[in-house]
C-alpha cells in the first residue's frame, strides 16, 4: 500500500477538521492536490448523500451522492433523474442558455437511445477485431519512438499522441490535422468559473464553431458518399441523426471527442503512476504479463478519467434518507463510488489481481453507460502488453501536474525517463 506522507495527512486532518456543511468536492483544489479522496472518505461515512454549496454562483447547490449503491440507483433511474441538456445536462455548472449543446449523453430516452445506436456499431466486436493489428501498430512504433536517458512528458508522448491517433481512425479526420482533436477536447472541458487559465465562454465556443466549421465540411463531403464505418459517416446517414441541426452536431461531436480521448488518455497516464507508486504490483505484472486483462480494468477504477457525471432531479423523490426536490442538481461522484468498501474489497488499493476487476463505475451504468468502454481497455491493454515487450524500468522523474478540473480527472504532464 503507498505510504501516507506528511503533506497527505496534514490534507486529511485539514478536510476533518472542516464544519461537514463546508465540504465542497467540486472545489478544484481538491483535485489539482489530489485530497479529494479524504473528502470522499468523510462524506460516505457520515453524509453519504450530501447537499453541498459552491461559493460559484455558476455551481452553486447540488447533491454529492458518495456510495456506490446510491450511485447505482440514479444512474439506473433515468426517469427520475435526467441528463437532459434543456436542464443543464451532464455537468454541475449552469452554462449559459446560447452555450447548452445538445448531445446524446445529455439526453433521456426515447431521442438519447436513437442518436447512441447511429454511432455504436463502430465499437461492435467485428471492428474492435479488426483495428487490433492497427492499434498494435501504431502503439509500438510510438514507444519505440520514445527518447532513451533523457526526462520526457508521457502524457504528450504517449498518452495524447496514441488517443489522438485513435480518434482520427475513428473520425477518419486527416491525420496530419489530427492534434487539432486534442485541442478541442481541452477547449471542450474547460471552465473559465474554476480555472483562470481557460478561454472566456465566448472565445471557447468560436473555438468550438470552428471545430463545427472543420467537420461540417467532412459531412458534407460523406452525406453524399455510399456509408462508411466512420463515426462522421454514421451521423450523416444515421436515420436519427441526419437532420441534427448545427448545435446538435457540435455538441454530438464534442461528446466523441471526449469520450475517446479524455477517458483514455488520462487511464494511460494513471495507470503507469500507480503502477510508479505501488511497485510491488509492477512486479507481479512483470511475473506473469498475463495479468494484464484484470490490470485494466484496475487501472480504470482507480483513475476513474470523469469524476462525476450530474443527473437533474424531474420530480421529487427520496435518496439515502434525504428529500431530493423536482429541479434539484445531482452528482453522481463515480470516484467516490470506486473507492466505497461496502461495494469493492480494499478499495485504496491498487490491486492487478482482484478477483473482480470489472466491478467498478467509471464507464457509468443503466443506458448512459459509455458506449466505447470495451475499444478504452482494449487500447489499455495493448499499451501494456507492448510496454512489458520493451522496458525493463520507465522511471516517473516528478510530480504529475493535474488537470484543473472536478470533472475530468487528469493529467496534462507526467515527467518520466526510460533507462537506455
Amino acid at each position: 500500500m503507498t505510504t501516507v506522507t506528511a503533506s497527505a495527512q496534514t490534507a486529511r486532518q485539514r478536510i476533518q477538521a472542516l464544519p461537514l456543511d463546508q465540504l465542497n468536492p467540486a472545489d478544484i483544489q481538491y483535485f489539482v492536490d489530489d485530497t479529494v479522496g479524504h473528502v470522499f472518505d468523510r462524506l460516505r461515512s457520515e453524509d453519504p448523500v450530501h447537499h453541498s454549496h459552491s461559493p460559484i454562483p455558476e455551481l452553486g447547490a447540488y447533491w454529492s451522492v458518495t456510495r456506490y449503491q446510491d450511485i447505482m440507483h440514479v444512474d439506473t433511474h433515468p426517469e427520475i433523474f435526467s441528463s437532459d441538456w434543456s436542464l443543464g445536462g451532464i455537468t454541475l455548472f449552469n452554462p449559459a442558455e446560447s452555450d447548452r449543446l445538445p448531445m446524446f449523453i445529455a439526453m433521456d430516452p426515447p431521442k438519447h437511445d436513437d442518436q447512441r445506436k447511429a454511432v455504436s456499431s463502430i465499437v461492435a466486436p467485428a471492428n474492435l477485431n479488426n483495428w487490433q493489428s492497427l492499434i498494435r501498430e501504431r502503439t509500438g512504433q510510438v514507444l519505440d519512438s520514445l527518447p532513451r536517458n533523457e526526462t520526457f512528458d508521457w502524457v504528450d508522448k504517449v498518452s495524447i499522441e496514441l488517443t489522438t491517433c485513435m480518434l482520427a481512425t475513428l473520425f477518419d479526420f486527416p491525420f496530419e490535422d489530427r492534434r487539432l482533436l486534442t485541442w478541442w477536447s481541452d477547449v471542450a472541458t474547460m471552465n473559465k468559473a474554476t480555472n483562470p487559465d481557460a478561454l472566456d465562454p465566448a472565445e471557447r465556443m468560436a473555438e468550438l464553431g470552428k471545430m463545427l466549421g472543420y467537420f461540417t465540411k467532412l459531412w458534407n463531403e460523406r452525406v453524399n458518399e455510399p456509408p462508411r464505418t466512420d463515426l462522421v459517416s454514421m451521423l450523416a446517414h444515421g436515420a436519427a441523426t441526419r437532420n441534427m441541426a448545427p448545435m446538435e452536431f457540435m455538441g454530438n461531436l464534442v461528446l466523441l471527442i471526449v469520450g475517446g480521448n479524455d477517458t483514455t488518455r488520462n487511464s494511460m497516464t494513471g495507470g503507469l503512476l500507480a503502477l510508479h507508486q505501488h511497485p510491488q504490483e509492477m512486479a507481479k505484472l512483470r511475473a506473469n504479463p498475463a495479468l494484464v486483462d484484470s490490470l485494466v480494468p484496475e487501472i480504470i477504477r482507480w483513475q476513474t478519467p470523469l469524476a462525476y457525471m450530474r443527473r437533474t432531479a424531474l420530480r421529487d423523490t427520496e435518496l439515502g434518507g434525504k428529500q431530493i426536490k423536482s429541479g434539484d442538481k445531482v452528482a453522481m461522484w463515480y470516484l467516490s463510488g470506486n473507492r466505497d468498501q461496502a461495494a469493492i474489497s480494499e478499495p485504496d488499493r491498487f490491486i492487478i489481481d482482484r478477483a473482480r476487476p470489472r466491478q467498478h463505475l467509471s464507464f457509468g451504468f443503466g443506458i448512459h453507460r459509455c458506449v466505447g468502454n470495451r475499444l478504452a481497455e482494449l487500447q489499455l491493454k495493448i499499451l501494456w502488453e507492448e510496454i512489458i515487450k520493451r522496458f525493463p524500468v520507465i522511471e516517473v522523474m516528478g510530480e504529475p501536474t493535474r488537470v484543473k478540473s472536478a470533472f475530468v480527472r487528469g493529467f496534462t504532464h507526467l515527467p518520466v525517463r526510460i533507462p537506455g
